[in-house]
């Protein structure tokens, strides 16, 4: 699911990036001091973050992906992403760590919350 996601931000691909994102209201996203609820406002989030006109994307990529189920219907994974200029550049240029709160329905897992915080820069690999 995660590889799929980071295919999609790397394809340049937002709305195949967000298809893991629950459509559901009460979807929350934390980062950046603040909380965001709703698939459409973290697109926007991330429209004008990393999606702005003439902005760099780096690629994206995560690593150290731990998952452990909360019951029949939901997960938490724990990870961290870092984003990267995959022409060599610069190794990594922004990275942190990440919760997930997954929940499967229909048999298809889902993002109903996500918490992402930087670490404030370069990764430590």
């Amino acid at each position: 699911m995660l590889q799929a996601s980071a295919s999609s931000w790397n394809a340049g691909d937002l709305d195949g990036f967000l298809d893991d994102y629950a459509d559901d209201p009460g979807l929350t996203f934390v980062g950046g001091g603040s909380v965001i609820r709703g698939r459409a406002e973290v697109r926007r989030r991330y429209l004008e973050t990393y999606w702005a006109s003439g902005s760099r994307r780096d690629s994206l990529r995560f690593r150290d992906l731990e998952i452990r189920a909360l019951g029949s219907r939901h997960a938490l994974a724990l990870g961290r992403y870092e984003l990267y200029r995959p022409d060599g550049e610069i190794e990594v240029t922004g990275s942190g760590r990440f919760s997930l709160v997954l929940r499967i329905e229909d048999g298809r897992w889902s993002i109903v919350h996500d918490h992402s915080s930087s670490d404030g820069g370069q990764g430590e690999g």
